[in-house]
């Protein structure tokens, strides 16, 4: 990831509009930025939340609350919990996710 043309700034995710993006079962709410080709957001899944779909986007992906597990298409299981992040470039290991008991998450793709 190269980061250019982006001037220093901070931002305040409670004002940032959210938008609704419903899964299998559940929905995540995302806030979201982008800058130059870099998307940063700001991510609260629901209570039984399931992807609706694969996803071979690369990303930089850190739990903030709550538990968060990752399935690749390979069948390897991920969990993880508040403090910790995975990393996935593009195209490289689809995988698809879903949280029991909800998450926040924040993730740079």
């Amino acid at each position: 990831m190269k980061m250019s043309d982006i001037r220093f700034g901070s931002t305040d995710w409670s004002s940032v509009e959210p938008i609704r993006y419903p899964g299998e079962t559940g929905d995540a709410l995302w806030r979201t930025r982008e800058f130059s080709d870099i998307r940063v957001r700001l991510v609260e899944c629901s209570r039984n939340y399931r992807a609706d779909r694969w996803c071979s986007k690369g990303h930089i992906l850190f739990v903030l609350e709550g538990e968060f597990v990752t399935e690749l298409e390979d069948g390897r299981i991920f969990t993880l919990t508040a403090g910790q992040s995975f990393q996935v470039a593009d195209g490289e290991e689809p995988h698809r996710s879903w949280s029991t008991g909800g998450a926040k998450l924040f993730i740079v793709d």
